[in-house]
């Protein structure tokens, strides 16, 4: 199925206080959206609507293509070795969980548990999950915490990689990131 979202005059509300209104956008294959604003603004809720994780106050949302969500949680056992919890999200294929932990530099780390690996660690474990799971749609939530310099430009090639592979992606991240024609989904615009 080819990669698409869409969303309809979207509204979040949290508690009694609705964050945003009126969010629309159409996101085809190859396209980017930067979804910026201040924190408490409703990126992370945004985010988690478009994953179908959170239902939207008002508005809908189309999705064509898996998802693969990258947020505060990466999604890998804590328990395990990072090879096998790489595994799981790969189909268990050892040259994939290999090739995605080499191009991340955690080749070195596959049999350390999950939960000792530093911060900028786990976050590149998780993109290595992100792209083991092999979805056209990527939703990403603050991709840059914990990372350094080339971390981030890591990021910003796995992102244009995906694009020019007809996938597509949505990253919220009040930090600077280069993400080419992207289209900017400011939330402030739709504050309520």
């Amino acid at each position: 199925m080819q990669a698409y979202l869409a969303a309809t005059d979207l509204a979040c509300r949290r508690g009694d206080r609705v964050l945003f209104r009126g969010v629309s956008l159409s996101l085809a294959p190859g396209a980017a959206c930067h979804v910026a604003g201040a924190n408490g603004i409703g990126k992370t809720s945004l985010i988690r609507i478009f994953a179908g994780l959170l239902r939207p106050f008002a508005g809908s949302v189309e999705r064509g293509g898996a998802i693969a969500l990258l947020d505060e949680r990466h999604a890998l056992d804590p328990q395990l070795p990072l090879g096998h919890a790489l595994a799981f999200w790969a189909g268990l294929d050892g040259a994939r969980v290999a090739d995605h932990a080499d191009r991340l530099g955690l080749a070195g780390l596959l049999d350390v548990p999950v939960r000792y690996l530093s911060t900028g660690q786990t976050r590149r474990a998780a993109l290595a999950r992100l792209l083991a799971q092999g979805a056209p749609v990527w939703l990403l939530d603050e991709p840059l915490n914990g990372l350094d310099i080339a971390g981030v430009e890591l990021v910003e090639a796995l992102i244009a990689e995906q694009r020019a592979g007809g996938g597509l992606c949505v990253v919220a991240s009040h930090q600077p990131i280069a993400l080419g024609d992207a289209v900017r989904l400011d939330l402030a615009g739709f504050a309520a």
